[in-house]
């Protein structure tokens, strides 16, 4: 099977105390919900190399931040600033550019160990066989990655953002649009205080250990 020109953009924050992980501040302390989200962004992108598509790292609330930097030269991956606005704007805006210089476009987070290469390069085939939109969609009713042929202004927008109702609203969305989309299995991603146990059960100690 002929593979579609497809690339893969990740969303990531700066690591800014404070404001990452929030919701695990109150179990684990700032110093170790910052060093968590670096340890998740690096497992993240070192699964996504892995896919062996063209990387773009969109970045939040810069991308001159060293962390990034980081990744730009041990990783060779391409940098770029979240534009304001709102997620679905954001990824909006992300898309559009990425399906100006491809085929298809994948978009993930950097928050879901679970997620794995094949994952990703699985994903990216779906769309070499035409399909509209592809996605896999979280426990907590959002979902870890979307992938897209083409884009509709209507896509993203008008979602509530963050709740468990994410995934269901996209769905509803793609029907209106009448697309073709496949849904890949379910993945868990890392925001709430169990994630952490389940971290360890799941054995990635390495991003757990200081």
């Amino acid at each position: 099977m002929k593979r579609m020109d497809c690339r893969l953009i990740a969303f990531a924050k700066a690591p800014i105390p404070g404001q990452v992980k929030t919701r695990l501040i109150p179990f684990i302390g700032e110093e170790a919900a910052t060093a968590l989200h670096q340890k998740l962004v690096s497992h993240c992108l070192s699964v996504a190399l892995k896919a062996s598509l063209p990387i773009e790292l969109w970045c939040s609330p810069s991308s001159r931040h060293p962390f990034f930097i980081h990744f730009r030269k041990d990783f060779r991956l391409d940098l770029h600033k979240q534009p304001p606005g709102d997620l679905g704007r954001r990824m909006a805006f992300a898309f559009r550019k990425a399906l100006q210089r491809a085929s298809s476009a994948l978009l993930i987070g950097t928050d879901s160990p679970s997620l794995t290469s094949d994952d990703i390069k699985k994903a990216a085939e779906t769309l070499a066989q035409g399909i509209d939109a592809v996605i896999t969609p979280a426990e907590d009713g959002g979902y870890v990655l979307i992938g897209l042929r083409r884009l509709a202004p209507d896509l993203f927008s008008g979602i509530s953002w963050g709740t468990n109702t994410d995934m269901d609203e996209t769905r509803l969305r793609l029907r209106r649009l009448k697309w073709r989309w496949h849904e890949m299995p379910q993945r868990w991603d890392v925001d709430r205080p169990e994630d952490l146990e389940r971290l360890r059960m799941a054995g990635y100690f390495h991003l757990m250990n200081p």
